[in-house]
């Protein structure tokens, strides 16, 4: 389970593979080496009536199921024939999620791995995107010391079983990864069943071991 992650590109880095969003282009968010459950951070999602994209700051973990104790953010999503998550698969809910890096723990052990995509020329964290859902939800999110009550956008995003990169750190799963514009355009803009064919593992020359041991990463 994908429970760190880092994003440390701007907005223009962001719309160069994501087309078409003009909402949000003035955001100006830092650089996020340790972006941790429940935390804020930009993902681009697309109206269902309108077709407008835009780049919001959401919370990342949907509330749990009703059934599920604990009350944890539900950062990661595997079963999409859930009937908790299949709402949230409607064009309109579905996003991208931009990252340059994210981490597993390594099995057994708390050391954390973190796995980037290969350097291309200078750029040693070429950006990508997991492919995510949205929702709003009205309720208390952050911490016991910083409460923040009322109305939230969420986001949670898709795994699959693991590559043989990613499988001996970390054996049951990684996010699922979108690398190219028409991959971002697919998820966002095809039906369930054609964003669906996404939710594969990423071919393994797509990523490599950057790092193990610190809790962020700030290639």
């Amino acid at each position: 389970m994908c429970n760190l992650y880092s994003e440390t590109k701007g907005v223009q880095a962001i719309r160069a593979i994501v087309k078409g969003f003009e909402r949000g282009r003035e955001l100006n968010f830092p650089p996020l080496p340790a972006i941790f459950p429940d935390g804020l951070a930009p993902v681009v999602t697309r109206d269902a009536e309108t077709g407008e994209r835009a780049l919001k700051m959401m919370r990342w973990g949907f509330p749990p199921p009703p059934n599920v104790p604990g009350g944890r953010p539900v950062t990661n999503v595997r079963n999409t024939a859930s009937n908790y998550w299949k709402p949230s698969l409607k064009t309109g809910q579905r996003c991208v999620v931009p990252v340059t890096a994210f981490c597993e723990y390594q099995d057994g052990s708390k050391v954390p791995t973190w796995f980037a995509r290969p350097a291309q020329g200078d750029d040693s964290r070429p950006l990508f995107f997991f492919a995510g859902v949205s929702r709003k939800w009205t309720g208390i999110r952050g911490t016991k010391k910083d409460p923040v009550e009322g109305e939230h956008l969420l986001y949670s995003f898709l795994t699959i079983e693991p590559n043989r990169v990613v499988a001996p750190v970390h054996a049951k799963a990684m996010p699922v990864m979108l690398i190219e514009p028409a991959m971002c355009d697919q998820w966002l803009d095809g039906t369930p069943e054609e964003a669906l064919k996404l939710q594969v593992p990423a071919p393994e020359d797509w990523l490599t071991i950057v790092s193990r041991g610190p809790r962020k990463d700030e290639g």
